[in-house]
């Protein structure tokens, strides 16, 4: 298998089938995004666990836009020297 968007794309499809979710109801490319901002902006761990923390804020009832905008908003605070929640 290739390493192109049209991968990501199938296995987002097949994971989240097997996960019982709607398979076109996912924002890859912001997750990707807020992942990478994560990764740099705080420690390179914290990518994936933030995107999981939004997952479960979605999960629990959370637009998916505001879980992105409040996530990148703490990524932000936590760069400029604040670790309060936004």
């Amino acid at each position: 298998m290739s390493d192109t968007p049209a991968d990501l794309d199938a296995w987002v499809s097949t994971l989240a089938e097997s996960l019982g979710l709607d398979a076109d109801e996912h924002p890859i490319g912001p997750l990707l995004d807020l992942t990478r901002d994560a990764a740099h902006g705080v420690v390179r761990p914290a990518g994936p666990l933030t995107t999981y923390l939004v997952g479960l804020a979605v999960a629990g009832g959370m637009p998916v836009e505001d879980a992105l905008a409040r996530a990148r908003a703490t990524i932000t605070d936590w760069k400029a020297g604040s670790s309060e929640p936004a």
